[in-house]
């Protein structure tokens, strides 16, 4: 039995346990395995695994989103859309948490990035719910969720990546992205109501003087009319295949763009600043995309695919096995590794094995992109948590694992579904398709 492709992984482990950063570590890792077995020529396979993953245009779009999403963060549209549904829904208990789910929905659905949904939502909800008094653990663990839709409602940034590695449309990606999200959400507000209805000290209403009146909450509905712009010129064109989502995210820019300056929200100094940020996060994104490229091309070379479809192939329950298992690990991974990363390291090993055994390459695509959702939030080190800790010191990361737990088990039983009623999210993308 060939043992390379696992000594991969344990050293990729030690890694990260010693700090290494997670794109150089997948690096060095492949640079020292190719040398090591192939001598200098090794490091052939690493350019061309290198070139194979960055010569894809689709990747283009990831630039796009973050310069997308850091800009809407500079506009103050989290602000003006919590300010809408804080006015709708304040008025009902548990009304200032589901607010936070849906601004986390809309967020996710302009721009795709879920750094910016967390911190907008951590910066903006987080001191209304204080103030009334709301459950702790409900309160950070609806900013931690909601803002993380962003990883599944389209245009996610982890789609194109995805679609990019494994050969899916990331246009079908993002339309069965549309079922996921709004399922995932109206699951979460179905929980916040059911709690702060049996518990009526949970998540109280607003005081009536607090309240909006019905003409501020008619005049608020314009903060909805920029986003759902946004939404309409970013999704609308993909989705109708009017554009590619490379273009779609240049047209989401222009808009955001537009927007800033019309509104004066913005200056030429904003847009500096926003460019220096966007190629810091792009820079980051893309080595790791890069290194990850070339640890996949090492680690196949080394017999890493051939073990893996051995070990496929004995475990219990065919496919579902295949499925079960890779899903547990992609759970695993996604506590310890950047989404990405994860993307990078699975994808190309396990979809190809789980198409052959005749399932749906769509289908488990947004099964995948939803299992990821889960590495978000999940203990040691769900980034969502971490994004939420940086923007209040007075957090306790115990309170953070302790909220992100009933929002695992969520996940976890609409995962299941899926996975059971597979229709429920590629029945949107086969409509369209025809």
């Amino acid at each position: 039995m060939n043992l390379t492709p696992i000594l991969m992984f344990i050293t990729l482990f030690i890694s990260l346990l010693i700090g290494f950063p997670i794109s150089f570590g997948l690096a060095f890792i492949s640079i020292s395995f190719a040398v090591v077995l192939w001598g200098m020529p090794g490091v052939n396979l690493l350019i061309s695994a290198a070139w194979g993953t960055m010569n894809n245009f689709t990747l283009m779009a990831v630039p796009l989103f973050i310069f997308m999403a850091i800009l809407l963060e500079k506009t103050g549209i989290v602000s003006d859309l919590y300010d809408t549904f804080y006015k709708w829904s304040g008025g009902i208990r548990g009304g200032l948490a589901v607010a936070t789910i849906l601004v986390g929905t809309i967020i996710g659905a302009v721009s795709g990035v879920v750094a910016a949904g967390v911190i907008g939502l951590g910066v903006i909800a987080l001191p209304q719910m204080r103030k009334y008094k709301y459950d702790n653990l409900i309160t950070l663990g609806s900013i931690t969720a909601g803002g993380t839709l962003g990883q599944v409602v389209p245009p996610s940034l982890n789609m194109v990546v995805y679609g990019a590695v494994a050969g899916v449309s990331v246009g079908k990606l993002f339309t069965g992205g549309v079922s996921i999200g709004i399922f995932l959400a109206s699951i979460y507000i179905l929980y916040i109501l059911i709690r702060s209805f049996i518990n009526k000290d949970l998540c109280p209403a607003l005081p009536k003087n607090d309240r909006a009146s019905f003409f501020e909450k008619i005049l608020s509905l314009k903060n909805i009319l920029i986003p759902g712009i946004l939404i309409i010129l970013v999704l609308g064109s993909i989705l109708l295949g009017a554009t590619t989502p490379t273009e779609g995210a240049a047209l989401g820019c222009f808009g955001a763009l537009l927007y800033g300056i019309l509104s004066k929200r913005i200056d030429i100094k904003i847009v500096k600043e926003i460019s220096v940020q966007t190629f810091k996060v792009s820079g980051m994104v893309i080595w790791i995309i890069l290194a990850a490229g070339s640890f996949s091309g090492v680690f196949s070379g080394v017999g890493g695919n051939a073990l893996m479809h051995n070990l496929a192939s004995i475990l219990p329950g065919g496919g579902w096995g295949v499925v079960l298992f890779a899903s547990v690990l992609v759970i695993i991974l996604g506590m310890f590794l950047e989404t990405i990363a994860v993307i990078m390291l699975i994808g190309p090993i396990f979809s190809p094995i789980i198409v052959s055994y005749g399932f749906d390459p769509l289908w488990w695509g947004l099964v995948f992109m939803t299992l990821l959702q889960i590495g978000y939030i999940s203990p040691p080190f769900g980034l969502s948590l971490f994004y939420l800790k940086g923007v209040r010191d007075d957090i306790e990361i115990s309170d953070l694992y302790k909220s992100s737990l009933p929002f695992i088990a969520i996940q976890i039983i609409c995962i299941s579904i899926l996975m059971l009623l597979p229709e429920m999210v590629v029945w949107l993308p086969n409509l369209l398709a025809k």
